[in-house]
């Protein structure tokens, strides 16, 4: 048997809520499976499994809040059991599936005595995938018969299969599951199809159907993975939506008013720590965009608009590079000393409409074709904005990327998010004078700043950090 516990999802975690439960015992599940729904301080996490093998016990209920460590259930493991703390240092991605075995023989309630079923009934019902314990007898002395658990299993295939969650939720909200679409996996109804379901009828006025109402005005932009071009066609990789933590459940003012106060509080501890603990040195150059512009406004000339990329893309690109030369910067500052990242995962700051942000990583950037980081980057942002975030994606950045230029902002001196060493802040694109061969003209140009942890690096490390990072711009054709 193996532990499923509460994983840790940032330095920032000493505490989550489970939400929803995405899996039943009995159901098999491989390493990688989303199989919880996990509620922090800063959003709502998908938990991914550590194991491969069927679900034995969940240990906690929906809505419980436990310390990071505590084990949430029970994993019959194919791989044999694993140590939980092991299990907790690394976050399963990528792994191979594994083929399932056969399903355990259906359970009989204790009130239904092993005797009181024969050994044919008990066969039927694990290969039809009948929970005994449920099934109503009507032979003999209320006696099982194999016309109840066909009956048992017709019904089964015929009713949606939903969490515990999302089956109150219905309840609460006078919901018909029959006629909500499941998004989880294989079909399953979630808590967030049953809230999705209820949204329009809540919109509505009582006394006929109607659209629902006008969305909010956004924000004020917010802060993104790269630079915004300016007058781009393309949209901006990274703004403002509705908060994560919030997309799931529409909340009363009081309770959206807590979870941004809560929301502060971490970012306020962390950031904190942050500034007491890493001596931060600030180094600033200025690149020049225009062959890294003029490249892409050409590449996206002949493309759709669904597959063009932002400017935002290729700094991440160029970015991920980087730290492949200038490997000092990617990593963590742990028990005093620098520990090499395993990968070079950039953690891309996305500001919630809610107040507060949230960086998951964008994993493998260094070796995702340009395509494939604009793809991976739109579905991380529109992920974060719905709440859907996986545990791999939010533990293990190994450097932040954040920018305020959509706002105006030049110059970003950021603060180092703990464990990471190296901060990149970017402002926005600004046309300015640039003398190229002895002649003057004007280019767009950004200003990209390092925050650095002086522990793991001095000022000559991340010098050379952003020298190549203008370099990897200019040729932006071999990104």
């Amino acid at each position: 048997m193996a532990e499923f516990t509460m994983p840790s999802l940032g330095a920032d975690m000493d505490e989550g809520t489970l939400i929803e439960w995405l899996v039943h015992p009995g159901d098999h599940v491989k390493r990688g499976d989303i199989v919880a729904v996990v509620e922090t301080a800063k959003s709502t996490i998908e938990i991914e499994c550590f194991d491969t093998g069927t679900i034995d016990r969940l240990l906690v209920e929906p809505a419980t809040t436990v310390p990071v460590g505590t084990p949430l259930a029970v994993i019959e493991s194919e791989t044999g059991a694993q140590a939980p703390a092991k299990r907790r240092e690394t976050v399963p991605r990528r792994t191979a599936p594994v083929a399932a075995p056969a399903p355990a023989p259906a359970p009989v309630s204790s009130a239904r005595e092993q005797a009181e079923v024969s050994p044919i009934l008990r066969r039927l019902a694990h290969d039809l995938h009948v929970d005994l314990a449920g099934v109503k007898g009507t032979g003999p002395g209320g006696r099982l018969t194999h016309a109840d658990v066909e009956q048992a299993s017709r019904a089964r295939r015929a009713r949606p299969r939903t969490s515990p969650l999302a089956r109150r939720l219905a309840q609460e909200l006078h919901i018909d599951l029959s006629r909500v679409r499941g998004t989880g996996k294989n079909g399953v109804i979630r808590a967030q199809d049953v809230r999705a379901a209820a949204a329009p009828a809540a919109a509505a006025p009582s006394a006929a159907p109607a659209a629902p109402a006008a969305p909010a005005a956004p924000a004020a932009a917010a802060p993104s993975a790269g630079p915004a071009a300016p007058a781009a066609s393309a949209p901006s990789a990274v703004v403002p939506e509705a908060a994560a933590p919030t997309a799931r459940q529409p909340q009363p003012r009081n309770a959206q008013s807590d979870r941004a106060a809560a929301m502060r509080r971490s970012i306020a501890e962390l950031m904190s720590r942050s500034k007491r603990e890493i001596p931060h040195y600030y180094l600033a150059a200025e690149t020049d965009m225009n062959a890294a512009l003029t490249w892409m406004r050409e590449r996206n000339r002949r493309l759709d608009v669904a597959d063009r990329l932002v400017p935002a893309a290729l700094v991440l690109k160029a970015a991920a590079r980087a730290l492949t030369e200038v490997p000092e910067l990617n990593g963590y500052w742990l028990d005093d000393r620098f520990v090499p990242g395993a990968g070079v995962h950039l953690g891309v700051a996305i500001s919630l409409r809610s107040g507060g942000l949230i960086a998951p990583a964008l994993h493998d950037a260094d070796r995702l074709p340009l395509p494939e980081v604009m793809a991976a980057l739109r579905d991380l942002t529109n992920r974060a904005r719905a709440g859907r975030l996986r545990a791999s994606e939010t533990a293990d950045p190994t450097m932040t990327v954040t920018n305020l230029g959509e706002q105006g902002v030049e110059r970003v001196y950021g603060v180092i998010y703990p464990p990471q060493v190296a901060l990149l802040g970017l402002g926005r694109i600004t046309e300015r004078p640039v003398a190229v061969d002895g002649l003057l003209g004007v280019h767009p140009t950004v200003t990209a700043t390092l925050s650095a942890d002086h522990r793991a690096s001095d000022g000559a490390v991340g010098a050379r950090f952003l020298t190549a990072l203008d370099r990897l711009l200019q040729k932006p054709e071999e990104l």
